[in-house]
């Protein structure tokens, strides 16, 4: 089931950022996205329940070092995934 990707303003802010920092990251990104839309749960993603005060809220992997945050919500009558987040371990958790 595919869903639609809803960028958060602090999502697209981080997003822009890490680019800029890192502009090979740009495809890794993108890529990570599509196959976010297309199964949040395949197994290159990674994807993880998070705990503690990011409680509700799941993980998923662009790569080895960066992490994207997001949560399942419901729009306009169907699932689809809020993107929270995304960077490095240190800056996500």
């Amino acid at each position: 089931m595919r869903r639609e990707l809803l960028r958060s303003t602090a999502f697209v802010r981080a997003a822009r950022r890490m680019v800029k920092k890192n502009p090979g990251a740009a495809d890794d990104l993108r890529a990570t996205l599509e196959l976010l839309s297309e199964d949040a749960f395949h197994p290159r993603l990674r994807t993880h329940k998070l705990k503690g005060p990011l409680a509700g809220s799941w993980a998923c992997s662009v790569g080895y070092h960066l992490r994207i945050v997001f949560s399942f919500v419901q729009f306009e009558g169907r699932e689809a995934v809020l993107l929270q987040t995304v960077g490095t371990h240190e800056e996500v958790y």
